[in-house]
């Protein structure tokens, strides 16, 4: 049975917190092409930076703005899941959050959903804040994000310093559908030709992001 990206995260029995400690989680989303192959990473932490959770999903094909909601509503799912009620994001991307914040509006047709989903899951949440960031300071999160883009397009991830340890993956109901599972390649043959070092294919063409190999014949 197909997850939803909407299903509620399932639920796990009551553990005693600090409900005064917030937590940090960084999170960050990609894609190569826009849409193309995507995926995102977050790094959740408590306040005296111990690691709490590492996430790393591929999406599909999907568009950059569709991978950094991605990235919230995963961080999202595992603070509703562990029953930790209180969370500060921080992001590098300026239209989801200012989106978050009320201060844009929420136009596109594709990520009303998304944004209301967000939304929604924040206000199960005793307290959530977000905040904006530039690119150097989500660093861990863009190389996880980049690792689960790595994994989905059949490369082998390169891990920086900072996520020498290999990430935690979600792998809630509520994140399934958008975070898809790689599967082993299909080979699949096609006839085409090479001219001046371009592959042409005599019908069709080639997706981006696939490993192609050619056999003379």
């Amino acid at each position: 049975m197909n997850s939803s990206l909407f299903d509620e995260p399932a639920p796990k029995p009551e553990k005693p917190t600090s409900s005064n400690e917030i937590l940090i989680a960084h999170c960050d989303g990609g894609s190569r092409g826009n849409p193309g192959p995507a995926g995102y990473g977050a790094v959740i932490e408590d306040q005296n930076g111990r690691i709490l959770a590492r996430l790393s999903e591929f999406l599909g094909k999907r568009t950059n703005n569709y991978a950094e909601y991605s990235a919230l509503l995963g961080v999202l799912a595992w603070c509703l899941e562990n029953n930790r009620p209180r969370v500060r994001v921080v992001a590098d991307s300026e239209l989801m959050v200012k989106q978050m914040q009320g201060k844009y509006k929420v136009n596109s047709p594709d990520l009303r959903p998304l944004w209301e989903e967000a939304r929604r899951r924040a206000s199960k949440l005793e307290k959530f804040e977000i905040q904006h960031t530039l690119r150097g300071g989500n660093k861990e999160a863009d190389q996880l994000a980049n690792d689960a883009m790595d994994r989905g397009m059949g490369r082998a991830p390169q891990l920086s310093p900072a996520s020498s340890q290999p990430p935690i993956s979600s792998s809630t109901s509520a994140n399934r559908e958008a975070a898809a599972p790689s599967r082993p390649a299909t080979r699949q043959v096609l006839d085409g030709f090479v001219k001046n070092g371009v592959v042409h294919l005599v019908n069709g063409e080639l997706p981006d992001g696939i490993f192609v190999k050619i056999i003379r014949e």
